[in-house]
């Protein structure tokens, strides 16, 4: 299921990664902040919401002092002016390339969709073949806000000239971790 996933993904543009383990997509994730040059000046900013996932292996002080330009403290001006947000998926969806969280929690939408590249890390194991699979794991109840990401944002206009990232991040880079993971 996972190769499916890994190909649509891809096909709407996203970078995909597999990590052997937590510390394996921990590393995954430093990478891509070296990449985008994460800094203290303004546009080269990070936020991480940390979830059950990474949380556990994150040392804050150690990230802050490698990455000065990261916080943990997401709020709406931090993730405004972040060049990347990095979060916690609950499942994915092979059928489409997509990764599904409950979103309640406005700080996982803000770091998510305020930056202009967007890391998410999810479980494997929670890989979902569709969206009706999804369906049958949400009790609307308990989440009040699901969302579904596909790919980078992209838009085009009337006379379909496509646009990237006008209404979310222009790269997503999406991570599956297998092994148990405290996501319930």
């Amino acid at each position: 299921m996972f190769e499916t996933f890994r190909i649509k993904a891809q096909a709407v543009g996203a970078e995909v990664h597999r990590a052997a383990t937590g510390a394996a997509a921990l590393d995954l994730v430093l990478a891509v902040l070296g990449r985008e040059g994460v800094g203290e000046a303004p546009g080269e900013r990070a936020v991480w919401c940390e979830g059950p996932i990474l949380g556990p292996l994150v040392d804050r002080e150690a990230l802050v002092r490698r990455f000065p330009g990261l916080s943990f403290d997401v709020t709406r001006e931090q993730s405004a002016g972040s060049r990347v947000g990095i979060t916690e998926f609950d499942w994915a969806l092979a059928a489409t390339g997509t990764v599904a969280q409950d979103a309640t929690d406005p700080r996982k939408r803000l770091a998510s969709m305020l930056p202009e590249t967007h890391v998410a890390v999810f479980p494997a194991a929670r890989m979902l073949p569709d969206l009706d699979a999804l369906l049958e794991r949400i009790d609307p109840t308990k989440s009040r806000y699901i969302a579904c990401v596909t790919g980078p944002s992209r838009t085009a206009d009337i006379e379909r000239v496509l646009t990237i990232g006008v209404h979310g991040p222009k790269k997503l880079v999406l991570i599956a971790v297998d092994g148990e993971m405290g996501v319930a």
